[in-house]
């Protein structure tokens, strides 16, 4: 087990422990410490159970016990609608990124193990999910400048608690993990159901291993397509008629990869709205999905999706920083491109352009770099397409 952390996790340097008190993350803390590893731990009250402040509370009295830097993050939130689940694990993913950060932490480690893999696997199958969803989790990723790792999927759940109980080392039990109200839950039970016909977790992990690694093989080929028939211009996309030669599985995953970048997105839409927008690029025809638009070989924002002014300086639309005379950054809009008289000069459509950012003092119009317009100002996109999916 011990083994597992340190192929991991790096030594040498301070790393991060989520730290919910359950069986899994409570021996993770315990493998970090067996490893040498100097630790700093977190815990993130999601604030929906009344007992939940007490429980972080004694996590972090455990943690001053063994010596463990600790702090308690509370998710303040108001009702939740939708999938709670998913927008409790945004959260605490965004929390405890901010915490590291704040600490100077550059890696977290997180204490999903083999069967959570397995589970994931099972609820991809449920919705009819391509290989991304049938990949299982991924062992390590970027995400605000904090690296996560996951150094123990490949080690069971109940092998985690005999180490534990061997040690007499306790954790607390989280009745919502029983609760099957949960997707997770139900594919928790289904997969003990599953058992006599020999799809265990191990096994469900092992075929999660052999996808990613078809996965990360169908990620260069994505990759090549997308250099031979996508080019990125102010922001936009255009889809060169080459991309209908590709395999039907690059042109999907590239497709989705795009949108993914326009929008910042954390998944793609599902497979159904995919297949649409694809075959619209296909005859070709005008197609909005995700808050982007298809029009005449180009996918850019739609309008009425990007987002609202900020400062100068600041990012906008989650993929522009605008520097510059100071002002306000919004879309630079129909009223703002009757500004800019010299427009048709670079090359580009009306369409794209209305989409872009520009600085603005009221109605005034102050720069809009990308269509012509300096007036000391530049826009630079954060994250260049070309970079887009990478995880090292």
């Amino acid at each position: 087990m011990v083994g597992l952390i340190r192929d991991g996790l790096p030594a040498g340097e301070t790393v991060g422990v989520a730290l919910s008190g359950g069986g899994d993350s409570t021996a993770l803390l315990h493998l970090c410490l067996a490893a040498g590893l100097k630790v700093e731990a977190v815990t993130v009250d999601h604030a929906l159970r009344p007992e939940s402040a007490a429980e972080a509370a004694a996590v972090g009295a455990g943690c001053r016990t063994l010596g463990v830097p600790h702090e308690v993050l509370l998710w303040e939130h108001g009702p939740i609608r939708g999938n709670l689940m998913d927008q409790a694990r945004r959260a605490r993913m965004g929390l405890v990124a901010d915490w590291a950060r704040a600490r100077g932490i550059g890696v977290v480690a997180l204490g999903h193990t083999r069967d959570d893999q397995a589970e994931t696997v099972l609820m991809g199958l449920s919705r009819g999910a391509g290989i991304d969803g049938l990949s299982g989790m991924r062992r390590a990723w970027d995400q605000g400048g904090i690296r996560f790792r996951r150094p123990l999927l490949a080690a069971g759940r109940e092998e985690l608690r005999d180490w534990l109980r061997q040690r007499r080392i306790g954790w607390i039990d989280d009745p919502t993990n029983d609760n099957a109200r949960f997707t997770r839950v139900r594919a928790r039970k289904a997969l003990a159901a599953l058992a006599p016909l020999g799809i265990t977790g191990a096994r469900l992990a092992e075929v999660a291993g052999h996808l990613a690694q078809v996965q990360e093989a169908l990620r260069a080929q994505v990759a090549a397509a997308g250099a031979r028939v996508v080019r990125q211009a102010a922001g936009a996309l255009q889809v060169l008629p080459g991309i209908h030669e590709e395999p039907a599985e690059v042109r999907r995953q590239l497709v989705a990869q795009a949108l993914r970048w326009l929008t910042g997105a954390d998944y793609a839409p599902r497979a159904g709205e995919l297949e649409r927008l694809i075959a619209a690029m296909v005859e070709p025809r005008q197609a909005t999905l995700a808050g982007c638009r298809f029009k005449d070989t180009w996918l850019m924002r739609e309008p009425r999706a990007v987002g609202g002014p900020v400062p100068v300086g600041q990012v906008w639309d989650g993929r522009w920083r605008v520097t510059g005379p100071a002002g306000e950054v919004r879309a630079l809009g129909a009223a703002g491109l009757r500004q800019v008289p010299d427009w048709r000069a670079t090359g580009l459509p009306r369409e794209v352009l209305l989409v872009t950012p520009a600085i603005w003092r009221g109605a005034v119009l102050v720069s809009a770099p990308l269509a012509g317009l300096s007036g000391g100002g530049q826009a630079e996109l954060v994250r260049p397409f070309h970079l887009f999916g990478r995880t090292d």
